[in-house]
């Protein structure tokens, strides 16, 4: 849960700026991203989706408070020598501050929004693939449910941060480039999550199917 919570944080962080990868043109997050995504698989074929509903809502609200705490900073005055041995004062590090940290509320929407419909997509098609091909072809879960997850999670996030920024043909592009990096990341990650999966199941002692599993997200409680 910690380094989801973890992964989570920095990629919203990092993802205010757009880099080129093989002449893709990405936001940051793509380089760290995906990691949540292989915590939510391991999570959910080992625990089952009802901890990995639990940890995906810590998740958001770990990212909120974050955001709050980054927004509110940047709103106290800054300090008269903040800065002031560089060649920038305090104004121009205060603009900096903001250019990296400022999150937008369009890029906050589109990050929450796009994190909570992709990671749950993604987990609820681990737990279900899980059942229906009893517990066999774990690459072939991993992989469904990362296509699924992460092209949900793409589109949203694109379309909602970039729309009218990005014309029409880029913006399909940004999202069919961030979803083909994510999907090829977690399929090279495979056989570290074969690794994790068998070390817990064998050191927890738990190999969880949902099979009467509620999977309404908001039900955190218990399944019923």
């Amino acid at each position: 849960m910690a380094l989801f919570v973890t992964t989570l944080i920095i990629s919203n962080i990092v993802a205010v700026k757009l880099v080129t990868i093989f002449g893709l043109f990405v936001p940051a997050a793509v380089i760290l991203f995906p990691i949540a995504y292989i915590f939510g698989d391991v999570l959910t074929e080992v625990y089952g989706y009802r901890r990995a509903r639990q940890v995906i809502w810590t998740g958001f609200f770990c990212n909120l408070l974050a955001v709050m705490a980054i927004w509110i900073a940047g709103q106290l005055p800054a300090a008269p020598f903040w800065n002031a041995n560089t060649y920038a004062g305090p104004e121009q590090a205060q603009v900096a501050f903001q250019a990296i940290l400022g999150f937008t509320p369009r890029l906050l929407l589109a990050s929450f929004v796009a994190y909570l419909f992709g990671e749950f997509l993604n987990s609820y098609v681990m737990a279900r693939l899980k059942v229906r091909t009893e517990g066999r072809f774990l690459w072939l879960r991993t992989i469904s449910s990362t296509i699924v997850g992460q092209g949900v999670d793409s589109a949203i996030f694109i379309s909602i941060a970039f729309a009218g920024v990005f014309s029409g043909g880029n913006l399909t592009s940004a999202i069919l480039s961030q979803w083909f990096i994510k999907v090829a990341y977690e399929t090279m990650a495979t056989p570290l999550t074969y690794v994790a999966v068998n070390w817990l199941k064998h050191f927890e002692l738990e190999d969880y199917y949902d099979r009467d599993t509620n999977f309404n997200p908001l039900a955190l409680r218990e399944d019923v």
